[in-house]
């Protein structure tokens, strides 16, 4: 690891010139720049925070990790810091006093991987912090960490889970310290995985097995990080009593676990209270109680780890249906929209084409087109209704998921039915998996027992209890749409638009841009007027940028004016996360101008009444779209009071463009086409 830190890239006072986590890794990023090894300041930074809004890096035990794999990395890198007052990164037993910034080129070979992995591992080890904290120069410290000085920093070198260990998984089992040599000791197989794949994935492992040492239990560890991963032996899984899954990130080939006792857990439980972990699946064992291949509450987008309280649990599992939803969405609602555009209004009464098509005749074409996207239209509300359910209870709620969304089509129950049904599937499957059964049983729950029952349960319920009620709102939502006008109007607009602008593509935006494709499965005048304001809206932010960037560029970074160019193809495409780069170096500046322009654009998209039949926005979709000039209009006026706003807020403080150090990077060429992938 000699290679990977010096100390040039070890800040023992880093609390002097940060005292926040945005400020930690700015400041140890400056660090790789001046050295060569980051080429665009802004870019890695923003790819750093992007992996920390997916889940904070602080860990118990004074340590933050931050970090990130990133275009803008030219070799696997890792600085250190050390802040005597401390640094918030979200770990739950307060603020890290030792920090470490990593950075993995986007296609980092397995060998640093490899390294990076071992440095996870060595974190567990209170050996190794303490001869960091006790440290008195830089060039000590960095000898510490690439291991110059193992016998020091890490005792008796127990926890340096590096040398000759294969990061990608490990082969060997964990034996107990001790144990009558007569008794089977208990066996448990466990398999760790996070976002990036670089630190926390290790560190869960690691401290699985120290617990499970301790406890006098074998387990074998399965690591699903960057660098690969080795399947664990069939051999030892069917051997194995019971299962921890410490993830983030699906588990690939859960279906090997199938049958087994099961905890499943976020990767910060693996590190954090491995030793509850064991004892709550020894007990699930001796209850006799086991699962289907997943029983985690969210095995899809990571819902349900440990500390998510309800609401983030259901705001996860409903961001599960959206995300399979939206390719259904795409594909059929502009094919539906391109049927219109080529064959006019009056193509929805074409004959099918299957029985009438004329090779030479536009208007079979556009039949065509709109029969397909009719076809994959139909499925927007089943997909939602069994995505949300296999984000809530895995491959099981698939099945009644997709029953009781089509039972909300049938009925006339439209979007909200197929999340109601979403969610009773879900409910129902993790509630029979809940079930003691005979062991003999345990292989066909999930193919054969919990399909049909899920499926009758939620088939009744969609039908005869649940489904008309909420067909009846639906209805009652749409005729709200349809009946929208004046000021009412005007300001769902609004709403709309600060909220597409909120968080630039992330959970906030995504349920206004459900909400408008919601109105899509019975189109009416006021649904549609919904969808033209929600996709004028998301695309103000990085146009608005991409303009701020071009009359006052001199209030932004050299990379940021680079990234200023990518933004006008981004926005004109209706990539509103276009701008997360912008937002991610100066966000209380960025995030309120998108805001304002956002909301004055979905204002006046509703106010001119323009309406619009396909699922997207950019500049490809103006054919579609009603009054297409006052929608223009709507939008330019949204970008230039956004680029008003952030030009206003920029020029009024006192300090100097952050990231000055950036024009020291390398020639313009090659910042641009980084910064034009990183966005």
């Amino acid at each position: 690891m000699t290679d990977m830190i010096t100390a040039d890239l070890v800040d023992l006072e880093l609390d002097l010139s940060a005292d926040s986590k945005e400020a930690a890794s700015r400041a140890l990023a400056e660090r790789m720049v001046a050295l060569g090894r980051v080429t665009d300041l802004a870019g890695f930074l923003a790819d750093v925070a992007a992996r920390e809004a997916q889940m904070p890096t602080g860990l118990d035990g004074g340590i933050g990790i931050p970090h990130c794999r990133s275009a803008h990395v030219t070799e696997p890198t890792l600085a250190f810091g050390r802040s005597a007052r401390g640094i918030d990164f979200g770990a739950p037993d307060g603020p890290a006093d030792l920090i470490f910034l990593i950075a993995a080129p986007a296609g980092a070979d397995d060998a640093h991987l490899t390294i990076l992995s071992s440095l996870a591992r060595q974190l567990m080890d209170a050996g190794f912090t303490g001869a960091l904290r006790s440290a008195s120069t830089a060039a000590e410290a960095a000898a510490l960490i690439s291991g110059e000085d193992a016998e020091a920093a890490a005792g008796d070198g127990e926890a340096a889970a590096g040398d000759g260990e294969p990061a990608a998984g490990d082969a060997e089992p964990v034996a107990p310290d001790s144990g009558s040599a007569a008794e089977e000791p208990f066996r448990i197989v466990a398999v760790t995985s996070c976002p990036t794949g670089i630190a926390h994935t290790y560190m869960a492992a690691e401290s699985l097995e120290n617990a499970a040492r301790e406890a006098g239990v074998e387990i074998t560890v399965e690591t699903q990080g960057s660098a690969g991963f080795t399947r664990l032996d069939p051999a030892v899984v069917a051997a194995a009593d019971a299962v921890v899954f410490a993830h983030d990130v699906p588990v690939r080939d859960k279906d090997r676990f199938a049958g087994k006792p099961t905890v499943d857990v976020g990767v910060k439980a693996g590190i954090n209270r491995p030793a509850e972990l064991i004892a709550e699946v020894r007990e699930k064992a001796a209850r006799g109680e086991t699962t289907a291949p997943a029983t985690g509450p969210t095995p899809v987008e990571g819902a349900g780890a440990d500390g998510d309280g309800y609401g983030t649990k259901l705001r996860k599992w409903l961001m599960s249906g959206v995300s399979y939803m939206v390719p259904f969405v795409a594909a059929g609602g502009l094919l539906i929209a391109l049927g219109f555009a080529i064959g006019g209004w009056k193509i929805d009464k074409a004959p099918s084409v299957a029985e009438h098509f004329i090779w030479t005749d536009h208007t079979s074409w556009a039949a065509l087109l709109f029969q397909i996207g009719g076809l994959a239209f139909a499925f927007l509300v089943p997909v939602l209704a069994g995505y949300i359910a296999y984000g809530m209870a895995d491959r099981p709620g698939l099945v009644p998921g997709f029953v009781g969304g089509s039972v909300a089509v049938t009925i006339n129950a439209g979007f909200l039915g197929g999340l109601a049904a979403g969610l009773l599937a879900g409910a129902v499957v993790m509630g029979i998996q809940r079930v003691r059964i005979p062991s003999v049983l345990r292989g066909i729950m999930p193919v054969v027992v919990i399909p049909l029952i899920s499926s009758a349960v939620v088939g009744f319920l969609m039908f005869l209890v649940v489904g008309k009620p909420i067909a009846s709102l639906q209805s009652a939502l749409t005729d709200w749409l349809e009946g929208l006008s004046g000021a009412n109007a005007v300001i769902l607009g609004v709403i709309l638009g600060l909220m597409m602008c909120f968080d630039l593509g992330g959970p906030l935006n995504k349920v206004a841009y459900a909400f408008a494709i919601g109105g899509l499965t019975h189109p009416t005048d006021g649904s549609l007027k919904v969808m033209a304001a929600a996709m004028a809206a998301g695309m103000v932010p990085p146009l608005a940028m991409a303009l701020a960037t071009t009359v006052r560029g001199s209030l932004f970074t050299k990379t940021e004016r680079e990234n200023g160019k990518a933004a006008w193809f981004l926005g004109a495409s209706f990539i509103t996360e276009g701008a997360i780069p912008f937002a991610a170096a100066d966000p209380l500046r960025v995030i309120p101008a998108s805001m304002a322009g956002g909301a004055v654009t979905g204002a006046l998209s509703m106010a001119f009444g323009c309406t619009l039949r396909a699922p997207h926005g950019g500049a490809f979709v103006v054919p579609l779209i009603g009054r297409p000039l006052l929608y223009l209009v709507a939008i330019a006026a949204g970008v230039c009071v956004s680029t008003a706003v952030v030009v206003l807020l920029k020029g009024t403080r006192k300090t100097t463009p952050s990231g000055a150090a950036e024009e020291t990077a390398p020639a313009e060429e090659p910042v641009t086409a980084k910064a034009t992938a990183a966005v």
